[in-house]
């Protein structure tokens, strides 16, 4: 994603396609130069921060726990973000990160590291900082596209937050470069590398419940936010945050905390809505046990949609097509204060809980935690009583370890961008029958809707004037 001019932004569109341009004739990654397989004699994994908000601060923290993982740039258009009243409860933003680097390394007697540069624009980060081996991408959605390919373009291995896009069309683009440039990628949807996860497959290929027909997940949460429309007042924008770099491809609007920080998730120009947010983590024990690819059609019933803003809460229903031996199956998606029903076969004192999935099989049922939770057989009797099957799917040490050692010339991630594209895809089409009052029917072959076409414009939906993939 490039730009024509950006108030306050060292970078024009023609210099950062030139240096990029000049990087990639002169920048060859250390896969390529060594061969597959090859490891860099120091063994370190130089790592540059986009988006050092919440969840940016929760990924660098899990880098802190990797001896051969090394930050050292971070980008980012707000100098300070508070997210104190949000889950993380803490202050981020490019500035505290970059303290709280500095200081963790110090404590951990990192004598290898040499120091954290600071950027308000990541394509400045990218030209000039030569030593990034990888980029981790944190940004809100409506960001993850642009700077993920610009990474990859430059053979830098990539860690995306999920949905890994914010429309169906830059999935389609991202997953491309990333067969090109051949770099390391991987989604942070982190379940996908628990034990549980890999369980509950394993014992659904089993045939521990026979076979499964119905699927039920689920995200009992609060909304982000009361508003249903767009607010009329424009206070000023805050010192150290770049709004109109903030905005990028979106389209523009006066500035209001509203937006930013986490808010923007429940925006139709930021985020991909609840979905988006947890139906990545809870839907995947799914995607990965049923094999499932693309729905066949989906149906949206919300409660409280906005203008501009998704719902407070809703249930969405996926009909996916029979998949070689399998047959079709239906998958109910539920967010905000609307959960399913529970099954009779819940033993007295156990609860669904807030977040979690729910496989329905003709043989019997397995309920699992959210963001790949550990599985258990309904009732608790059929529990004790299965002879577990053996372990046949590839465990890893760790979300981050996971790529950090594809970066190194491993076997490829698990939540690898090809891997995780159908999924995701799948969610942003819920995310867009959201936005719609119909079913919608999707042909796979031609990748479009059949029946209404407005919902095709949404698959690709406009950037805002001077911006492209």
């Amino acid at each position: 994603m490039t730009v024509e001019k950006e108030p306050g932004i060292k970078l024009s569109r023609r210099q950062f396609v030139a240096a990029a341009g000049a990087a990639a004739a002169t920048i060859v990654p250390r896969h390529v130069l060594g061969g597959v397989g090859y490891v860099a004699p120091s063994d370190m994994v130089n790592i540059g921060i986009i988006g050092t908000g919440g969840q940016g601060t929760v990924n660098i923290k899990a880098l802190f726990q990797e001896s051969d993982a090394r930050i050292i740039a971070i980008a980012d258009p707000s100098e300070t973000t508070d997210v104190r009243r949000f889950y993380y409860g803490y202050v981020a933003g490019r500035l505290p990160t970059k303290k709280l680097i500095t200081d963790t390394y110090q404590k951990q007697n990192r004598t290898d590291y040499k120091g954290c540069a600071d950027y308000v624009d990541f394509r400045e980060m990218l030209e000039k900082e030569k030593d990034i081996d990888a980029v981790l991408v944190a940004t809100p959605d409506h960001w993850h596209a642009a700077a993920t390919i610009a990474a990859m373009k430059l053979g830098k291995h990539v860690y995306c937050e999920k949905p890994l896009c914010h429309s169906i069309e830059e999935v389609r683009k991202v997953t491309e470069v990333a067969r090109e440039s051949k770099v390391a990628t991987q989604m942070g949807n982190h379940g996908h590398s628990s034990e549980g996860i890999r369980l509950t497959c394993e014992w659904i290929w089993d045939g521990a419940i026979g076979t499964v027909r119905e699927v039920h997940s689920w995200a009992l949460v609060k909304p982000w936010t009361d508003l249903v429309a767009p607010p009329t007042d424009t206070p000023p924008v805050p010192a150290g945050l770049n709004w109109d770099l903030w905005l990028g491809p979106a389209a523009y609007r006066p500035y209001h905390p509203a937006y930013t920080p986490v808010t923007w998730r429940c925006w139709f120009d930021f985020g991909t809505g609840y979905l988006g947010d947890f139906a990545c983590h809870h839907l995947d024990p799914a995607y990965w046990a049923l094999k499932l690819g693309y729905p066949s059609s989906i149906e949206a019933t919300s409660y409280n949609r906005g203008k501009g803003t998704f719902p407070h809460a809703s249930i969405v229903y996926f009909h996916f097509p029979a998949r070689g031996d399998m047959p079709p199956v239906k998958v109910t998606w539920y967010d905000g204060g609307i959960g399913p029903e529970s099954p009779e076969e819940l033993d007295m004192g156990r609860k669904m809980g807030p977040h979690g999935i729910l496989f329905v099989g003709d043989k019997g049922k397995i309920l699992a935690g959210g963001w790949g939770g550990t599985p258990r057989l309904l009732p608790e009797a059929a529990m004790k009583a299965y002879k577990r099957p053996e372990k046949t799917i590839r465990r890893v040490k760790g979300h981050h370890r996971d790529w950090l050692d594809a970066c190194k010339g491993g076997e490829s991630a698990s939540a690898n961008f090809q891997a995780m594209a159908p999924m995701v895809e799948s969610v942003l089409m819920g995310s867009i029958a959201l936005q719609m009052d119909e079913r919608l029917n999707f042909d796979e072959s031609t990748m479009k809707f059949t029946n209404v076409a407005k919902a095709n414009d949404l698959l690709n939906p406009p950037y805002r004037q001077g911006w492209s993939l």
